[in-house]
């Protein structure tokens, strides 16, 4: 009896032995899970940054020729002004004395002129007849000459005391606004070494450019009319349009770094944008919207060689298709062609495409692709853990109180 029950368990043993071998190769198993997108269209732009100054697009310093004081002032900051509109007038007290000292001038200049010359008739008269010296006509000529100089150059002092004279109201040379007032009534001014700027006039606020630095190393990918989006610290969640209508080529070296100065223009219809302020400038130097792409992912996505053939051998026959039995290596011939691989159902198939463009996330796809295809990024392999799982829920495990329900 013994050696029976011996017998039976034996064979019970080895029962449960070849069922746990089962259950365990049943379980290890490989999966194969993929990343995929569908073919879509998008957008492929290359930019260049740099930050930038905001400028009003003609200012105008408006400075007096004349020393004096300010006897009047007539706008001030942010006035609206019209082009020949007075703006600040000094006072004419000693321009006007210095005008009526030049009128006298004058005045005694046409007097001496209006008696060298009856001295010279005479004189001439006289020389006509040898009725006097040579020497007593020349010198009657010669105070003629001189006093007809003397009166030219009383009339040039007058003339220009009564032009400074002028100079005393200060006009407005454009239409715009007045970005800044240097002066104050009763202030005196000196014009004696250089035009001192009583005022600063911009000429319209609503249409401004920004003044972007940009470095030597992206200049040459910069051209006229690129369309450029900046934003500024005063409204960080709006973003202001723009385009490239200057490339200055002097250069500008500061610390050793070499940058070049490219205007743009920034319409302001609404007048947020200010004089001054720092703009954060992209320039889109290469633009594609609305075309086929195909992420960069799946142009660098080749599967491994294992996987490859283990998923090919777990297909079966009618569903490997056009799918080859060694995975394929790419020849690399065409720098403007690549190779993607699609999912069809169960079944993979590589293709060669042509790109053009990328902006480092995608690529212009310019081979035609049906619409909806499916793109793999990436292919993995994953072992079963059916097992495990198993093992780790045995009912013959213990359990924590409560875990059970």
């Amino acid at each position: 009896m013994k050696k029976k029950y011996l017998y039976i368990g034996s064979g019970l043993g080895l029962l449960l032995v070849g069922f746990l071998a089962f259950w365990f190769l049943r379980s290890a198993e490989q999966t194969y899970t993929f990343e995929t997108v569908k073919v879509g269209k998008g957008t492929i732009s290359n930019t260049v940054t740099a930050t930038g100054t905001l400028e009003a697009i003609k200012t105008v310093s408006v400075g007096t020729q004349v020393s004096g004081v300010i006897e009047k002032i007539y706008v001030d900051f942010n006035s609206l002004v019209k082009k020949g509109q007075l703006l600040a007038q000094l006072d004419e007290t000693p321009l006007l004395a210095q005008l009526d000292q030049s009128k006298s001038s004058v005045d005694m200049a046409e007097a001496q002129v209006k008696y060298q010359k009856a001295t010279y008739e005479r004189y001439k008269a006289l020389i006509a007849k040898k009725l006097i010296a040579q020497s007593d006509f020349d010198l009657a000529e010669y105070n003629y000459n001189n006093a007809q100089a003397s009166l030219k150059n009383a009339k040039s002092v007058y003339d220009k005391n009564r032009i400074n004279l002028s100079y005393a109201r200060i006009y407005s040379p454009i239409d715009g606004i007045i970005l800044n007032r240097a002066v104050d009534e009763g202030q005196t001014v000196a014009a004696s070494f250089n035009t001192p700027t009583l005022f600063t006039i911009a000429n319209d606020l609503t249409q401004m450019q920004v003044e972007a630095k940009i470095d030597e190393a992206d200049i040459g990918q910069i051209m006229m009319n690129q369309r450029v989006q900046f934003t500024v610290d005063a409204f960080p969640d709006l973003k202001f349009a723009g385009s490239v209508s200057e490339i200055r080529k002097q250069p500008v070296v500061t610390s050793n770094v070499v940058t070049y100065t490219v205007i743009i223009q920034a319409p302001n219809p609404d007048t947020k944008l200010m004089p001054g302020m720092t703009a954060s400038t992209t320039i889109y130097v290469n633009e594609k919207v609305d075309i086929p792409v195909v992420p960069g992912k799946a142009i660098r996505f080749a599967p491994e060689e294992t996987v490859y053939n283990s998923y090919y051998k777990s297909l079966p026959a009618e569903s490997r298709g056009k799918m080859a039995e060694k995975l394929p290596v790419n020849s690399g011939a065409n720098p403007k062609s690549s190779f993607i691989w699609i999912k069809k159902g169960a079944e993979m198939e590589r293709i060669e495409v042509k790109i053009g463009e990328n902006d480092g996330i995608n690529y212009e796809l310019l081979s035609a692709l049906n619409q909806g295809d499916e793109i793999i990024l990436s292919m993995t392999a994953v072992k079963a853990t059916a097992a495990t799982k198993a093992a780790a829920k045995s009912p013959f495990m213990p359990t924590r109180p409560g875990q059970r329900k």
